[in-house]
């Protein structure tokens, strides 16, 4: 979803920053949904952040190979962000599977990447999401710091954090949790984020207070979204809800990667492939950054028409909590003072009916394109 972001950092630009890198620092009094919400889309000199919420704390193994598996997955949906010129292969047979591996060989060295980390990952990756992915042969420290440069060179990044919230845990529990993070810094060469809560039993954490800016801090002080789903047809002035209550299940979240749809999103993939054999829907963009001026605010778009100031966002799990839900009812209102529409759909509507989701986009693109060019359509685009 698009989430308001200074187009130039302005003054709490770093407020990111005040963690050390490569260590885990406890952040209290930071909730898990605000820092996500704040950091999509990534500022510009920020990280590559990932965030993780753990299901259950068993032992520490389990825990770390959970960890490992989530980032895989991650890094199989990112590709080919991280490997580009694999962007033209062929999935199938045994010829694009020699060229990644080929490709992936290449990069590894002229880069710290580890060669048959990275042809292994590619080769998995190059599968795509639809088709069953083995797990990696490599042992977990390996896979620890191949699978954290791999997300950081995804968002062209020096680095990568872990976010990882937590939850209400006991002394054994919360001490396996802060030794995991301790073995990801030590063995991946990452930075962890503890947020959440309390630490009651781990002292050897610093706590860093962060400084998240006031205007996400604030939608915690938001009413709860209605408890009942509602879905309403987009028209030309009005933006289409859909609002679930509760937390998203999500596992593990990262932010889309500018010019794609989501790897790790069904519905954004199913729609791609809906409006592509249409002519109509050329001069679209993908998880798109709006900057209107250089001192406004800036939005990530998850689907978007520049030239005819037409907004398509695509409602995933993540959008059910409280805090996202307030953030996306004011940012679609700020998009239409800006003189853009909005249409909002949710991830069962483009997968059950796609059709009409792309009929709808249809018909509004051809009123805009009718009522001429976005006043900001040819500015910063």
């Amino acid at each position: 979803m698009a989430h308001p972001v200074p187009a130039d950092g302005g003054a709490d630009r770093a407020w990111w920053a005040a963690p050390p890198t490569r260590q885990v620092s406890h952040l209290p009094a930071v909730d898990p949904e605000v820092l996500r919400v704040a950091l999509d889309p990534l500022p510009p000199a920020a990280p590559a952040v990932v965030h993780y919420r753990p299901t259950a704390v068993g032992s520490l193994g389990d825990l770390v190979a959970d960890v490992l598996d989530q980032l895989d997955s991650a890094a199989r949906a990112m590709f080919p962000g991280w490997l580009p010129d694999a962007g033209r292969l062929e999935t199938e047979g045994t010829l694009g599977a020699a060229a990644v591996r080929a490709l992936a060989a290449r990069a590894a060295a002229r880069s710290p990447h580890f060669g048959p980390f990275l042809a292994d990952l590619a080769e998995r990756a190059l599968r795509g999401p639809r088709q069953p992915a083995a797990r990696s042969r490599f042992a977990p420290g390996v896979r620890a710091a191949g699978l954290a440069r791999v997300i950081a060179e995804a968002y062209d990044r020096e680095g990568c954090v872990l976010v990882l919230a937590l939850p209400d845990l006991g002394e054994d529990a919360e001490r396996t949790l802060v030794a995991a993070a301790e073995w990801l810094v030590r063995h991946g060469g990452c930075t962890v984020w503890l947020v959440g809560g309390p630490l009651r039993h781990a002292d050897r954490v610093r706590s860093v207070p962060m400084q998240v800016p006031a205007r996400f801090t604030d939608l915690a002080g938001t009413t709860d979204p209605p408890a009942a789903t509602t879905t309403t047809t987009a028209t030309a002035t009005a933006t289409a809800t859909a609002t679930v209550a509760g937390p998203a299940p999500t596992v593990l979240a990262w932010p889309p990667i500018a010019g794609l749809p989501r790897g790790d999103s069904a519905a954004e993939q199913a729609l791609e492939r809906a409006l592509a054999p249409h002519d109509w829907a050329r001069g679209r963009r993908w998880n798109h950054t709006y900057e209107w001026h250089v001192l406004g605010t800036s939005y990530r778009l998850d689907l978007f028409w520049p030239v005819e100031g037409l907004a398509v966002e695509v409602d995933g799990p993540e959008h059910r909590g409280r805090i996202a839900f307030a953030n996306d009812r004011r940012r679609d209102v700020q998009l239409q003072l800006l003189g853009l529409d909005v249409l909002r759909f949710t991830n069962e509507q483009v997968l059950t009916d796609a059709p009409a989701v792309v009929d709808g986009i249809r018909r509004l693109l051809a009123r805009r394109r009718a009522g001429g060019t976005h006043p900001h359509g040819d500015e910063r685009s």
